[in-house]
């Protein structure tokens, strides 16, 4: 018998450069490179546009970066018996934290009214959850991973 989930959450990066948006700023970065190239060209520069090239080659790469770990999803379960946090990618699954639900601590680190951190405590040991929301997000998570705690806790469904 599967186990009831009082919380199965996927937290996901967000990202605002869509693929086509991301497509149409490496043509923009790409031609304003070749069209300064082709001046520093004409000038008698020429190992500027060697540069040039580094130049749109590490925008390219740190675009690819990003969407790479975009695709990185934190998945919080709740259940009567244990709270489990776990990154997942297409390939891999990597278990970050898993402890009894009874005995795990929920902290919740404020600053001026905003949640800088959620973290998970049991015996000296702590995990941040949640990190990739923003502060406002972050802190109606952790309301919500509360009470899916507080029902695990009392078995209520």
């Amino acid at each position: 018998m599967s186990p009831v989930f009082y919380m199965d959450a996927e937290i996901r990066p967000n990202r605002s450069l869509s693929e086509r948006g991301f497509i149409i700023l490496i043509s923009v970065v790409t031609a304003a490179n070749c069209a300064s190239a082709a001046v520093f060209l004409a000038v008698g520069a020429t190992f500027v546009p060697f540069f040039l090239g580094l130049d749109a080659l590490a925008v390219l790469v740190a675009f690819l970066v990003s969407f790479r770990a975009a695709r990185r999803i934190e998945r919080v379960q709740v259940t009567a018996s244990e709270i489990r946090v776990t990154h997942e990618t297409p390939k891999w699954t990597k278990l970050v934290w898993e402890s009894p639900t009874a005995f795990t601590r929920i902290q919740v680190e404020k600053d001026d009214q905003r949640t800088v951190a959620l973290k998970l405590a049991l015996s000296g040991r702590e995990a941040e959850v949640a990190a990739a929301l923003s502060p406002r997000e972050r802190a109606d998570f952790a309301q919500a991973l509360e009470r899916a705690v507080w029902r695990a806790k009392r078995g209520a469904i």
